[in-house]
């Protein structure tokens, strides 16, 4: 057991949490939430014993095996898998002593003891162990035998991942695991720390993994600590029924909901595939189950209107990218209208961020055309955008800089306001960026990108180094925003709440994927888990001959789905019509002097058309759905 008594955590002068006061036990798996700076690594570092409480008593047993990801490794010419295999520190001392006994004279029952405690401790099935942590975290085989110094910093991050997991701990420790993994190798670890026997700790601003790993939660706020039974949507439930309580916070609660609530209905009509439009439905009715517990956000931003929004924003026809003369993708075809939502799923390494650089302009392709409309205005959010924000300058300083270029002339209180909103208050306008956590730079170059108005969003993995709260409203703000947006994110609840389209990477190519983020899961299931560089496939040249057909088809295709697509767009006209109508209704129904006796028939008149506008929208709903899976199922 692992007991908090009365523990009070100062950082300077600063008291991050006074008066925590839980236990935790053998086996639970505790995830542990706050916004940045609330004290949640310091509490790792309490229990690593690096720290000592500053008031209370912290309490645990002295002979528990702790396993934790060091947050540094040094780049040495050790073979990657040795390194994971140092993980276990009990077989590695017992090969050292093995090693020395059978290089000297030794005694034969001493060495024979020792090779029992080495098979007891799973010393001959360790290197397959190993490989087999690291082969779930993306390595490939042949990476096994590179040297660490070889790997960049985010697949070091993973060899400490690997190596933290080797170990056979009784109590594991992890800070931001995933910060540095793809979808796929996310996919793994959650279901290894599922079956993880011992005790976790968990910081993750990761909510669906937190949702399907953690049956705690101890949340950092305000500089208090407090326990939580269940998952992440458990405290969240738990909490909003708190923040209702307080009566300050109550009307904005229920301005947060019925803003939720008009997200769902606008989608309804405007959902063009109706496999993902049924998972999106469900990820923003749960959206509005989880608005309540995110209203005293310190984040509230919204993307500005663009200013123009042309049909189509961008189109490229059979392009090939890659790097050097090799194409990494090919036969790449897409085009991008407002309101887009499309995410790109695929291995490490598949081409996902090329494709990306492809879309922004950052690489030339090396084959096939584009067209870019003339009010193309492209926002492009990726991770090297953190490196070239200038350490000596300061939040305001940066936006005053894009605010001259695109020649706006906003003034500095609107400058500030605005900066405000990504959680740059008061005098941190004024601070050089260098000091700022990685978490703070992603929000100011996040910032930064969407004061230009772009109306075609690129975003790759926007969230890495954002809190859960600043990770909510991002997904807010995108649900608003009427320009497109090309997502890639290992983070699956914005992808679920954002995207209602996905481009599968893979074998160098970029093709529609019609399920849904589940159905992906099953996909990495059924093929290999190892991540593989993808080899193009071969293709021989089109003849005339073979376009004049292709266009043919093409066209006989389009005239053949035509009353579909005719058939979705009344259904979605008859929805919108229905739902503005509902919702008019609904105020006059809210009106509280309705439902005086004088007002009897007016009131029974209304309800009587409420209850018949929902049959009329139920019904626009089946055939907006039956018309869609029809026109899915055509191909389309």
């Amino acid at each position: 057991m692992i007991r908090f008594d009365d523990v009070s955590i100062r950082r300077g002068p600063r008291v991050l949490f006074a008066g925590a006061s839980f236990s935790l036990f053998r086996g639970e798996k505790v995830g542990i939430t706050g916004e940045n700076g609330s004290g949640k690594s310091s509490l790792m570092s309490l229990v690593r014993g690096e720290l000592t409480p500053d008031a209370g008593q912290f309490e645990m047993p002295g002979n528990l095996e702790i396993a934790h990801v060091s947050q540094e490794i040094e780049a040495t010419d050790q073979p990657a898998l040795d390194f994971v295999l140092d993980g276990d520190a009990a077989l590695r001392a017992i090969e050292r002593r093995i090693a020395e006994m059978e290089a000297g004279e030794h005694d034969g029952t001493k060495l024979a003891n020792l090779h029992a405690q080495y098979a007891g401790a799973g010393g001959y099935d360790a290197r397959s162990r190993a490989g087999q942590l690291m082969h779930g975290l993306g390595f490939a085989p042949a990476d096994e035998a590179r040297p660490v110094r070889d790997f960049s910093g985010g697949w070091r991050v993973r060899l400490n991942v690997a190596k933290a997991l080797m170990c056979r701990s009784d109590l594991l420790l992890l800070d931001e695991p995933t910060n540095h993994l793809d979808l796929d190798a996310i996919l793994w670890l959650e279901q290894w720390l599922r079956d993880y026997p011992g005790t976790l700790l968990l910081i993750a601003h990761d909510r669906e993994f937190l949702d399907r790993v953690v049956n705690r939660i101890v949340n950092l706020e305000q500089g208090k600590a407090t326990l939580y039974r269940g998952n992440y949507s458990d405290f969240e439930t738990q909490r909003s029924a708190q923040l209702a309580e307080q009566s300050a916070l109550f009307t904005k609660q229920q301005r947060e909901i019925r803003h939720m609530e008009a997200f769902v209905e606008r989608f309804r009509a405007q959902a063009t595939k109706a496999r993902q439009a049924q998972s999106r439905l469900k990820a923003l009715e749960r959206m509005t189950r989880i608005a309540p517990a995110h209203v005293d956000s310190p984040f509230e931003f919204s993307f500005a209107e663009p200013e123009k929004l042309p049909r189509p924003l961008l189109a490229i026809e059979e392009q090939s990218v890659g790097y050097g003369d090799t194409p990494l993708l090919t036969k790449l075809g897409l085009t991008i209208y407002p309101g887009d939502r499309i995410a790109l799923l695929g291995r490490n390494g598949a081409g996902k961020s090329t494709l990306m650089k492809l879309l922004a302009g950052d690489l030339n392709a090396m084959s096939g055309t584009r067209t870019d409309a003339k009010d193309l205005k492209l926002g492009y959010f990726a991770q090297h955008q953190l490196e070239q924000l200038d350490p000596r300058d300061s939040a305001l300083l940066n936006l005053r800089r894009v605010d001259t270029a695109i020649g706006r002339g906003a003034l500095e209180q609107e400058q500030r306001d605005y900066l405000a909103g990504f959680g740059f208050r008061g005098d941190r306008v004024f601070e050089p960026v260098g000091p700022f956590s990685g978490g703070e730079k992603a929000r100011l170059a996040l910032a930064l990108v969407a004061y230009r108005r772009p109306n075609l969003l690129l975003l790759d993995e926007p969230t890495n180094h954002l809190d859960l709260e600043m990770r909510q409203a991002l997904a807010m703000a995108l649900q608003e925003y009427t320009g497109a947006v090309v997502l890639v994110s290992h983070d699956r609840h914005l992808l679920r709440t954002v995207s209602d389209r996905f481009l599968l990477v893979h074998a160098g190519r970029a093709v529609s994927f019609d399920g849904d983020l589940d159905d992906y899961a099953k996909w990495l299931a059924e093929t290999d888990s190892a991540p593989a560089s993808p080899t193009p496939k071969s293709s021989t040249a089109e003849t005339a001959d073979d376009r004049k057909a292709r266009k043919r088809e093409e066209a006989e295709r389009r005239a053949r789905l035509a009353p579909l697509r005719a058939a979705i767009e009344k259904a979605e006209n008859a929805m919108t019509k229905l739902g503005a109508e509902a919702a008019k209704i609904d105020e006059q129904l809210a009106d509280a002097g309705l439902y005086e006796e004088a007002r009897k028939a007016e009131l029974l008149d209304l309800t009587n058309r409420r209850a018949a506008l929902t049959r009329d929208i139920g019904k626009a709903e089946s055939d907006w759905l039956e018309a869609s899976e029809a026109l899915e199922g055509a191909g389309d």
